[in-house]
């Protein structure tokens, strides 16, 4: 059973809030950072090492197989552990990872490398929506997951503006181990900080809330695949660009290693700023009145209309262009990402969320993985970015009509709460009918045993 504080009222902690959001803001800054230096380090390790782009490719791929292999593990330990403990073991695991990359001097050693950093990152979204779903409402959840995603964009901002010239001053070797030890300073702060609250039990839940269930009843539940499905269409796209954009400019614009920390940098600034609006505009939305599934699910339209025309970055030549179009593909996704996060916290029972979270984030590294491997096999056969950002917008638009098909809605009548949560929501609905299947299942196990 999750552990949850008892100063929890519509959201936060009463006793140190503004710090504990801050340190699990600040960790989605270090998982960007930690694997995404790689990326702009790329022009430098092929110097230094002799890649090629399919040795890249090959590497992006491997670091995504490995956090989709470790999903369903790491969603079951978040929902065994609870938030307190899952935070400061996700951010030290995957620390110890990245410092790994320093001693590495092979490929097959850079592999194992980015196969532990990739395990030890997948805690990363289920520990944070678990966090998230204890602290706060439907209203202010869709807040919250617009700060943490933008902040979390930070990482992907300051990354590209720092690594180029601590690279240069230090080495790389020395660049992954200053990361490293960025991360176990983290989890420091927050065993000092977090331990020192009173996580109990909570009081007064319904069943389904409480009930973990068994994995039959997570697979079997039209919300799992519901959020898979989506992440698997949308997850492609964002991995691709955060991968492969920095080579995508050298390659295009001719930029070193020096020129790219601006425009990389600005890219991602938009993709904050589309975090923060999608989650302000969700939650005033929210406050109108509109039911929660319809703010979701017209959020994810939207959001995907604007990431559909991103292939038009090919037609452009200006660098400063290149950017405004990728930056609105990426802003689109982070607004997109925010309402399925806020989705899983809205429709799934607080005991669950960790294992359906783990679920989409291993089809959304499935499918990223796929994405990544074979940009490189279509460069290095010479087929350029063409095929790729035209799969990427494709899929994107499919995304929302899979959650609308999993996720059909009703007719709402008068009186009804904005809450999924309310006694005549759909959470609500859910709920109910987790309660039966739990009992039955629980029945079940007591016949079997008897």
């Amino acid at each position: 059973m999750e552990h949850v504080p008892t100063a929890k009222t519509g959201g936060l902690f009463r006793s140190r809030p503004r710090l504990l959001l801050f340190l699990v803001i600040s960790a989605g800054i270090l998982n960007y950072a930690d694997r995404q230096i790689i990326a702009i380090l790329k022009p430098l390790l092929e110097k230094d090492l002799g890649w090629s782009d399919a040795d890249y490719g090959r590497l992006a791929a491997t670091f995504q197989f490995a956090a989709a292999v470790a999903f369903p593990f790491v969603g079951w330990l978040v929902d065994r552990i609870g938030a307190k403990w899952a935070n400061p073991l996700a951010v030290a695991s995957w620390s110890v990872a990245a410092a790994g990359h320093a001693f590495a001097f092979t490929m097959t050693q850079f592999m194992v490398a980015r196969v532990a950093l990739g395990a030890t990152e997948a805690m990363g979204t289920p520990t944070a929506l678990k966090t998230f779903s204890i602290l706060f409402d439907a209203r202010g959840r869709s807040m919250a997951l617009g700060v943490m995603n933008g902040a979390g964009c930070l990482g992907a901002i300051v990354t590209p503006l720092a690594v180029p010239s601590l690279a240069i001053a230090v080495g790389w070797r020395a660049t992954f181990l200053l990361l490293g030890g960025c991360g176990l300073a983290w989890a420091i702060a927050w065993l000092a900080l977090a331990g020192r609250e009173n996580w109990e039990s909570p009081a007064a839940q319904p069943v389904a809330e409480t009930s973990a269930g068994p994995w039959g009843l997570v697979l079997a539940d039209r919300r799992t695949w519901a959020i898979g499905g989506a992440k698997a269409l949308s997850d492609q796209a964002w991995w691709f660009l955060l991968f492969w954009t920095p080579d995508f400019f050298h390659r295009t614009f001719h930029l070193d290693l020096g020129g790219l920390a601006l425009p990389v940098a600005s890219i991602y600034l938009i993709a904050a700023a589309g975090s923060f609006l999608g989650g302000a505009i969700s939650a005033s939305l929210l406050r109108s009145g509109i039911a929660v599934e319809t703010v979701r699910k017209r959020s994810l339209l939207v959001a995907a209309l604007l990431v559909a025309p991103v292939p038009l970055v090919l037609y452009v030549d200006r660098i400063w262009a290149a950017v405004a179009v990728l930056g609105l593909a990426l802003a689109a996704h982070q607004a997109f990402s925010v309402n399925i996060f806020a989705l899983i916290a809205d429709v799934v029972p607080t005991a669950r969320v960790g294992r359906v979270s783990s679920i989409g984030a291993l089809c959304g590294n499935l499918a990223g993985m796929l994405m990544l491997q074979a940009t490189g096999w279509v460069l290095a056969g010479g087929g350029g970015y063409l095929p790729m950002f035209s799969v990427a917008a494709g899929a994107y638009l499919l995304a929302p009509l899979w959650v609308h098909l999993w996720l059909p809605g009703r007719r709402r009548s008068k009186g009804d709460s904005v809450h999924f949560a309310s006694g005549t929501g759909l959470r609500a609905r859910l709920f109910r009918r987790d309660a039966g299947r739990d009992a039955r299942a629980t029945g079940a196990e007591v016949n079997r045993v008897g």
